[in-house]
Formats: C-alpha cells, sequence, structure tokens
C-alpha cells in the first residue's frame, strides 16, 4: 500500500519538484497551496492549505485522512523569504515570516501528530535552510526563523521518537527557483544608512539564486531521507562552500568567522 504523503507549498519551486518525484517514485502524494484552483493541473494531487490559517490546515489534513485513512509522511516545506537590514525592516513583517516559517510549521505538525501517535508511526521533514547555521547580512530575519525551526526539530524528535514518529529537518543552500520573486524585500529607502551595502547584496542574493542547484536534487535526497530506517536529524544539501561554512562556524574564532563573511559579502 503506498505510503501517504502530505507537501506543504506544492505548487513550485522545490515543493512541486519533491512533490512529482515522490509521485513518480510510487509515493501517494498530496501537495498544497492556498489558491489551488489558480494553478495548473499537476500529477499529484493539489489542495488548498494556508499554514498561517489553523482551520485550513486542519481541513486539509483531515480530508487526506478521511480518504486515504493514514498519513505517513509531512514534509513542511511552505516558506517565505525576507531581507532587508534590521533596522530598516519592519517589525510586523519580522512577524509574517516567523508566523510563516516557524509558526506555520509548527501548526502543520501539530495538525498530522496526532493521526501519526495513532499509527504508531510517521516521518516529519522540515525545510530549513543552511542559512539557518548563521546570521547572515541584510538575511538575517530568514536566518532566524529557519534557525529556529532547527532548534524545534531537535525538541519535537525527543518529545515522539516513544510513539515511532521521526523528526528530521533538511536545511538547502541556493537552489534555482522563484522564491526571490516571492520574497518580502524591505524597500532600499534613499536615506538608509544601509542603502548602498544593502542593494549590493540584493544583487548578489538572486545571482545566487539563479546559479545555485536543481530542485531535483532536493527531491532526491527527501526521497532518501523518508526512505532511511533510521534518519539522521540534521541534512544539509548545497555546494561545497555552503556546507564547509557551516564547519567554519563551528572551529574559527567568532570574529574571525565574521571577517570572513563580511569579506563574502563585500561588507
Amino acid at each position: 500500500m503506498s505510503k501517504v504523503v502530505l507537501i506543504t507549498g506544492a505548487s513550485s519551486g522545490i515543493g512541486k519538484s519533491i512533490a512529482i518525484f515522490l509521485t513518480e517514485k510510487g509515493y501517494n502524494v498530496y501537495g498544497t497551496s492556498r489558491n489551488p484552483k489558480n494553478i495548473e493541473s499537476f500529477p499529484f494531487k493539489l489542495i488548498a492549505l494556508d499554514v498561517l490559517k489553523v482551520d485550513t490546515i486542519n481541513d486539509a489534513v483531515n480530508f487526506i485522512i478521511k480518504q486515504e485513512g493514514k498519513l505517513d509522511i509531512l514534509i513542511n516545506n511552505a516558506g517565505m523569504g525576507i531581507t532587508g537590514p534590521i533596522e530598516d525592516t519592519p517589525t510586523d513583517e519580522m512577524r509574517a515570516v516567523f508566523n510563516t516559517n516557524l509558526f506555520g510549521a509548527i501548526d502543520v505538525m501539530k495538525a498530522v501528530l496526532p493521526q501519526m501517535r495513532q499509527q504508531k508511526s510517521g516521518v516529519i521533514v522540515n525545510v530549513t535552510s543552511i542559512a539557518g547555521y548563521m546570521g547572515l547580512p541584510f538575511r538575517g530575519l530568514y536566518s532566524a526563523t529557519k534557525g529556529a525551526l532547527e532548534t524545534i526539530t531537535e525538541a519535537t524528535s525527543m518529545e515522539v521518537k516513544p510513539f515511532g514518529i521521526k523528526v528530521v529537518c533538511v536545511a538547502p543552500g541556493d537552489f534555482a527557483t522563484n522564491i526571490a520573486a516571492g520574497r518580502y524585500h524591505t524597500p532600499v529607502f534613499e536615506n538608509s544608512a544601509y542603502k548602498e551595502n544593502y542593494q549590493m547584496n540584493l544583487d548578489l542574493m538572486d545571482a545566487h539564486v539563479s546559479e545555485g542547484m536543481d530542485p531535483i536534487e532536493m527531491a532526491k535526497a527527501v526521497h532518501r531521507i523518508i526512505e532511511t530506517k533510521n534518519p539522521k536529524i540534521h541534512y544539509k544539501l548545497g555546494g561545497f562552500l555552503e556546507k564547509f561554512s557551516i564547519v567554519l562556524k563551528r572551529i574559527l574564532p567568532d570574529r574571525v568567522y565574521e571577517k570572513m563573511l563580511m569579506n563574502h559579502y563585500k561588507l
């Protein structure tokens, strides 16, 4: 009997690639989108779910369980980007990205856990980011949301292990997706003290995404993880320098590492 998979944010980018790949591998995939009626048809089922609205999360999860009688795997992929100097970014926008990337992911986990506990089995994969391992200039808020989700993953893993549920996270680096188009960009204000450096870094970010890895590599990685009997808690997927930067952060003095990052971002 095919395993039933729920993937949030599956209408584009990494989520869409994972959904198509797992469907081709024989999984019974339910992808989600805030507005599935406005989207082209896919080879997997696409249902409505907005991670900011708990009633839509519960409706989607209950629908899948009613249709299939089980829910084996959650891939918590829905998220948003945000850029901007901490000083210039509106606090309401900061709260919004935490609500989507952290609390939205938590609410989806809370919705699927009762069914997984009843089954005494389940796998939850939280999609985080290599950016979550360090505070990056002009992406500090995004780094903070993904770093928080990594920590929540560790805690949840211990809490649900007695019920036969595995919780892991996979941190991608830069991938060639349309995430840049969906980011909240704090405007480059004319009177901002950060104007020149922020604009230069916006250009760098967009270049990194356009030159990023193919999302199919993320799909293959997620497939390997959910097929692993005893998966690790943390997985990282990116270029050599992206992954090596995490190692350097562990071994270098703080200010040396900070200087290395500032040189990279031309600050």
